[in-house]
């Protein structure tokens, strides 16, 4: 028996990230969407390189769909300045993702992805202190 990326070895991928979803408290939620939007950005730009374009435009749409998803949880209220600039930030990537897209700009992706690097890093610095309840 050989495993590849037939759909018994997709199910269980999906299985073992709804799993993760399922266990994580809100701090590992924002960890996991900042590593599911930068798979696929790289995803995306392997496909740009090598020609596959409508591949391409569905995962560039799922990356879009992930930085969407961080941007709407947003806590202004609570977050106050930081979370104000983590608005404009993933307002910039999404349309600059859009334009990457559209243009079938590589340098677009890298872009956004070095964005979200710097975000997931941020992210991931706060550890232990950001699980701890208040």
């Amino acid at each position: 028996m050989t495993y590849g990326t037939g759909s018994a070895v997709k199910a269980y991928q999906s299985a073992g990230a709804h799993g993760r979803v399922a266990e994580a408290d809100p701090h590992r939620l924002v960890q996991l969407l900042l590593e599911g939007a930068l798979d696929r950005l790289a995803i995306a730009r392997g496909h740009l390189q090598a020609g596959r374009i409508p591949q391409k435009g569905e995962t560039l749409s799922r990356a879009i769909a992930i930085v969407d998803s961080l941007n709407a949880h947003l806590d202004l209220e609570r977050g106050g300045e930081i979370a104000a600039n983590l608005r404009g930030l993933y307002d910039y990537a999404t349309r600059r993702l859009l334009e990457a897209n559209l243009r079938n700009d590589a340098q677009a992706i890298d872009e956004v992805a070095g964005l979200l690097r710097e975000v997931k890093a941020g992210w991931d610095a706060i550890g232990a202190a950001a699980r701890t309840p208040q």
